[in-house]
């Protein structure tokens, strides 16, 4: 699936780097790729690593887990909703806000990763069965116009942006 054209999607900063990929790139080759990375990082931290935050404030790994499934999800129906045609504006969300309520901190990180892993399934398959007509459609997502396609690019861009997070802040 190629990238979406730069009228697809809102021009923002917020936008241009979570759509920053190599024109080359196929989409369900990168949320591969990045799922395997994700998971092979989680199954592999040392005990009691999944509690730590790199600073006073900041979500812990496994908050910053769950932040991930919320956020998949949410985009994920944003795709749904807007590939189907649906006229009515999608909500946004206040991260910190799910962040609080998701109670993420007081479960299992192999609970949060078996959510993530179930998230990323249904996902690919919702990505696998959209046409091209579906993949243009254009809606309304947090007040602003944007293609399905740009939202699926934008699951992948916001993994890659907190797997660099990670790698710089958490386990640095």
């Amino acid at each position: 699936m190629h990238l979406p054209a730069s009228y697809e999607y809102p021009n923002a900063p917020y936008f241009a780097e979570y759509l920053r990929f190599d024109q080359d790139e196929n989409l369900f080759e990168v949320l591969k790729k990045q799922s395997n990375e994700l998971i092979n990082l989680y199954d592999t931290l040392a005990k009691g690593k999944a509690e730590y935050a790199y600073e006073a404030g900041k979500w812990s790994l496994k908050g910053l887990l769950g932040h991930l499934v919320d956020t998949e999800r949410i985009f994920s129906y944003r795709v749904l909703a807007i590939s189907r045609g649906e006229k009515t504006a999608l909500p946004g969300f206040d991260e910190n806000e799910y962040q609080v309520a998701s109670e993420y901190e007081t479960q299992s990180v192999d609970d949060i990763l078996a959510q993530y892993k179930a998230t990323r399934e249904a996902t690919t398959l919702l990505l696998h069965s959209l046409s091209t007509k579906q993949w243009n459609q254009m809606g309304q997502a947090n007040g602003k116009s944007i293609s399905a396609r740009a939202l699926s690019w934008m699951i992948a861009g916001h993994e890659k942006h907190h797997l660099r997070i990670i790698k710089e802040r958490y386990l640095a």
